[in-house]
């Protein structure tokens, strides 16, 4: 995995400086807000830092004795009145992926305006990593989770592709690594992706009476892609990540933030051999615009108490509202 960042590189100077202690260095100079890059030394702990006025009350008492992690709240020596929130990484071997996250988390936080806000969205972020770094020990991603994997990342590919796309943003708009309603979602438009593998491959499941329902958007679009799974033929989930990260090798902020979320989402690379013998065939791609009498189950034609309602679509019946891969992306293209 590349892993050239900012945050790495400080890391690797203040590791060859071998300082016996935790020591910081500042991650750039014309910020408003003071974050840094942390070393603990002979313990070899990576870090990242964030510093903020001490009047911000905050309680780190949920993120004691994970497994990965250490928080710290520690006062800032280098300022008046100030403390700091620390995040320490315990496993050097998790270094690469732990040095992505930290690297989008600051470029997130400097849009911030407010030291509260940084603090509040670095507290969120540490909720979510929580989870996330429980998932890296695991036995890897189900069967059924690596062929919707594979789905989504088949599109994200064909939108990477378009002439002029810019990668960061076609990657922000890929948010179902979120658990998000739908697996590709922008202001106006969204995509949900759907795909099957079995005797059936024309029936889909629809999870909640939202996914399909366009009453907020100006275009919704389901993109069915029908695969064959074998050992042998076809492309692997490991195969169609390496040809995604090829695509992004230019822009290192887009592939940070790509493989961040292939964590998000349970892909980690030392898993990789877990995956490298189920190959995925595509037999058909097939595009569909909900709109109209589309066979789907809206939220507003729910009776009261009712919710959280699962069904299945049979796409013979729905040939009507097929269009062509080129109107979809040429619809979603100014992202």
């Amino acid at each position: 995995m590349q892993n050239n960042n900012h945050i790495a590189e400080l890391w690797q100077r203040l590791e060859e400086e071998k300082t016996v202690g935790l020591v910081k260095r500042l991650y750039s100079s014309v910020m408003d807000f003071h974050i840094y890059a942390t070393f603990q030394y002979p313990e070899s702990y990576f870090g990242v830092a964030f510093s903020f006025s001490s009047d911000i009350k905050i309680d780190i008492s949920n993120f004691e004795n994970l497994r990965d992690l250490k928080v710290l709240l520690l006062d800032d020596t280098s300022y008046v009145n100030t403390k700091l929130i620390i995040i320490e990484l315990l496993h050097p071997t998790s270094r690469d992926i732990f040095a992505i996250l930290c690297e989008n988390l600051v470029l997130s936080v400097i849009q911030l305006n407010t030291e509260q806000k940084i603090v509040h969205a670095v507290i969120g972020q540490l909720n979510k990593w929580k989870t996330l770094f429980d998932k890296s020990t695991s036995e890897g991603l189900s069967a059924e989770q690596q062929q919707g994997l594979f789905g989504e990342l088949t599109f994200l590919r064909k939108c990477l592709l378009q002439h002029d796309a810019n990668p960061f943003d076609v990657l922000n708009t890929w948010v179902g690594v979120e658990a998000a309603l739908r697996d590709f979602q922008c202001s106006t438009w969204a995509v949900e992706v759907k795909t099957t593998a079995t005797n059936n491959p024309q029936r889909v499941a629809i999870n909640g009476e939202r996914q399909l329902d366009e009453t907020l958007l100006e275009n919704l679009f389901l993109f069915h892609c029908s695969v064959e799974v074998s050992n042998g033929n076809g492309e692997t989930l490991n195969q169609i990540i390496a040809d995604i990260r090829s695509l992004l090798e230019s822009n290192v902020y887009a592939l940070n933030l790509f493989n961040s979320k292939l964590f998000e989402v349970g892909y980690f690379d030392g898993h990789a051999n877990k995956y490298e013998n189920r190959f995925y065939k595509i037999r058909s791609e097939n595009y569909y615009k909900i709109t109209d009498d589309f066979p789907r189950i809206k939220e507003n034609e729910l009776r009261s108490g009712v919710s959280g309602v699962k069904y299945d679509i049979i796409l013979a019946m729905c040939d009507e509202y097929l269009i062509t891969e080129s109107q979809l992306l040429s619809t979603i293209q100014n992202i």
